[in-house]
């Protein structure tokens, strides 16, 4: 049974009565008749067993796009249905919350419903379609809790409750908010791949064309034979091969569980954790990759292979990393970094663009990363890409107590810490990239197209 605040109201009245009789048969009979009323009003509410409930999601959708969960209620009982009804999903799906952690009730069916919670009144045999807005804040499988149905009898006091399971589930796929780098980074291969003025050379290019010389051109791409059998100065022009192998490692280990903060109009607001950064990246770096003409695949490792995707390309190769990546999630494991490369080797055997989407931490590079790269730089082109943290740059600013300096002073040392690790990395054959969690997947980018221009791919 649940008791509705009317019946809370009802027993307060009883303080009338009993200060004017104030003996214990009149609060004995009045909490009679309070429970009478109660019993009532709960035997002629309808009950929740008796509607049949239907849910309707989508399969998938994108972070951060707002969506709808719909149920559809059908009164399959003889008495009217005047109930509350509660479409129950994770926190981070559900759109609006009151202050005290419940959720309002929709009770106007004019608006839109902005809530999980509906009034619906029923006859028998009649049905209802209710809205609740979802707006997805966490990547990954998310599944729908129970219906829940509470009825009230018609004075409103008091009536039944139960918890219908209705199957749910949404599958959160990435934003892919770096889609908006997309279209520079395509323009600037277009002009590498010689469909516009702009030369590159570099050993493992393909030759394109001949065109006359004009200033700023290299000197050591003139054409001397053909230049002397047709008397100007022509110089050879290249377009980077294509159909090269680019292999995009995503470290689900334990420092990838880190909440990175980035920097929004000089603040420092707390952002996803490195993992959701380094998707950003895998994608955008997907995408361009598949429009050069290169074989694309990512794998997702800690100590077992917890995604891959290889072998599509085209319109399917960015669908099938997003719904691969959705339901990968940081595991607080140290990374088995042997088994890192020990995939990657079976995986490609011909020399390949290895990325491996990482953290800086120089304990993690002296014990795993550094071994990793040494084995891997011998065959492939190796980059290591890591998130920085926008917090840490505030702190080394900061100057204005004692307790702000040495923060200050830790974070400049943590940035030497890191350099000489980049310098290290560097020494042993690997390029390194570190940005700010909105800025890793364009400078990943930009380092693909640099190698891909100098023909080191």
């Amino acid at each position: 049974m649940a008791v509705s605040w009317r019946a809370v109201v009802l027993a307060a009245l009883g303080l009338v009565p009993v200060a004017i009789w104030p003996v214990p048969g009149t609060v004995l009979l009045w909490a009679a008749v309070v429970a009478a009323l109660c019993a009532l009003d709960v035997a002629l509410a309808a009950s929740p067993r008796q509607v049949t409930v239907q849910r309707t999601v989508p399969s998938s959708v994108r972070l951060g796009t707002p969506t709808t969960s719909q149920v559809v209620l059908t009164n399959a009982g003889r008495r009217r249905l005047r109930a509350l009804v509660r479409d129950a999903w994770p926190p981070s799906l559900v759109t609006a919350r009151d202050d005290d952690g419940g959720l309002r009730p929709h009770t106007d069916p004019a608006e839109p419903a902005r809530t999980a919670r509906h009034t619906v009144d029923l006859p028998p045999g009649e049905s209802a379609r209710l809205r609740t807005p979802l707006l997805p804040t966490r990547r990954g499988e998310r599944s729908a809790g129970a219906v829940t149905i509470r009825t009230v009898g018609p004075l409103r006091l008091a009536g039944r409750q139960a918890s219908l399971d209705v199957g749910g589930r949404i599958r959160v796929l990435p934003e892919f908010a770096s889609r908006r780098h997309l279209p520079s980074r395509l323009a600037r291969l277009r002009e590498m791949d010689g469909r516009a003025a702009v030369q590159v050379r570099g050993e493992g290019t393909e030759f394109d064309s001949l065109r006359e010389y004009v200033v700023g051109d290299d000197v050591r791409s003139i054409d001397w034979r053909a230049t002397a059998r047709g008397g100007d100065v022509v110089v050879r022009t290249w377009r980077p091969e294509r159909d090269r192998r680019v292999v995009v490692v995503l470290d689900t280990g334990r420092t990838s569980a880190a909440r990175i903060s980035t920097a929004v109009d000089g603040s420092v607001n707390t952002g996803g954790t490195r993992l959701e950064a380094s998707v950003e990246a895998a994608l955008l770096l997907g995408a361009l990759a598949d429009r050069a003409g290169d074989r694309f695949q990512v794998i997702a490792y800690d100590r077992v292979l917890r995604a891959r995707v290889a072998g599509a390309s085209g319109p399917r190769l960015l669908p099938a990393m997003a719904d691969s990546l959705a339901a990968v999630e940081p595991v607080l494991l140290e990374t088995d970094w042997p088994g890192l490369v020990a995939q990657v080797r079976a995986r490609v055997s011909q020399r390949a663009l290895v990325v491996l989407l990482t953290s800086l931490d120089p304990a993690v590079v002296e014990t795993g990363l550094l071994p990793v790269v040494d084995q891997l730089s011998g065959t492939h082109q190796v980059v290591v890409a890591a998130v920085a943290d926008a917090e840490v740059a505030a702190m080394r600013a900061g100057r204005g107590s004692v307790e702000e300096v040495y923060d200050a002073a830790a974070a400049a040392r943590g940035d030497l810490e890191r350099s000489a690790v980049a310098a290290v990395l560097r020494q042993h054959g690997a390029e390194v990239v570190e940005a700010l969690p909105d800025q890793l997947a364009p400078r990943l980018a930009d380092t693909y197209l640099a190698l891909k221009a100098a023909g080191r791919l």
